[in-house]
């Protein structure tokens, strides 16, 4: 494979959420890499539009808070303007917790973390959902966390948002695998992202090291391994795989 004409979603037209840095960055990327039209979509207008740039002329960054119905219902209405139709939508957008007890989290933060980790999935769905529907074909991938699968201590409500993500894969699997759309999950660990200084409370050799004790494979994840499964996941490789929810975690949960 040499060019982006022969990749693995030649042809498709994906969304990607909260794509202006860290694995939604990666996903974009390799999607672009692989042959798709990608919206790259973030709450960083700015920064959605630079990632674009780079992708050139298949990309179009759009911003958006997920959070937001109004703001959803525009992500898809200019994806169908930029590419006809949305075959894969990936629900990356979301937000972290500082590490503090689960009684010490204001009802504000709370809520923030399941407006964007949780309510986010939701509205895509409604949304996205429709036209795939009506297509009988589509691929929604959800990164989740490892978080949802084996919680740390002092990260509790985050825990439970991608927990929650986990349970609406399985359930929207189910439900939508009668019109021939696939639903998956990725659950990353702790990555090499602009959100790992928010988990760990500061970013320092010491915090990372505590974290790498924790991974078998003594790494942190990165983007370019999250997009190399979501990729796999989006392909009509995987077309006979819905409802998982994959551990991209260096062992962290064995």
């Amino acid at each position: 494979m040499t060019g982006a004409a022969l990749g693995r979603l030649a042809g498709k037209v994906a969304v990607v959420t909260g794509a202006a840095s860290g694995f939604g960055a990666g996903i974009a990327r390799q999607f672009v890499v692989e042959g798709a039209k990608v919206v790259v979509a973030d709450l960083n207008g700015e920064g959605a539009e630079t990632v674009a740039g780079e992708l050139g002329a298949a990309a179009r960054g759009v911003r958006t808070d997920v959070s937001v119905d109004a703001d959803v219902d525009a992500l898809a209405r200019a994806a169908i303007a930029f590419g006809g139709r949305v075959d894969i939508l990936v629900n990356n957008a979301g937000v972290g917790q500082g590490p503090r007890a689960l009684d010490a989290v204001g009802e504000a933060e709370f809520d923030r973390l399941f407006a964007v980790n949780a309510k986010s999935v939701y509205l895509t769905a409604r949304h996205f959902v429709p036209a795939m529907k009506a297509a009988k074909s589509g691929a929604i991938l959800n990164i989740a966390s490892t978080g949802g699968v084996s919680p740390r201590p002092n990260l509790a409500w985050y825990n439970a948002s991608k927990g929650w993500m986990i349970a609406a894969t399985r359930a929207m699997a189910i439900e939508l695998a009668r019109y021939g759309v696939r639903v998956n999950a990725i659950n990353p660990v702790a990555g090499d992202t602009p959100m790992l200084p928010t988990f760990m409370g500061e970013d320092s050799d010491e915090a990372r090291a505590r974290i790498l004790t924790t991974i078998p494979l003594r790494r942190l994840s990165t983007p370019a391994d999250i997009a190399a499964a979501a990729v796999f996941l989006c392909s009509d490789e995987a077309s006979m795989i819905t409802g998982v929810a994959l551990e991209v975690d260096g062992g962290r949960c064995l």
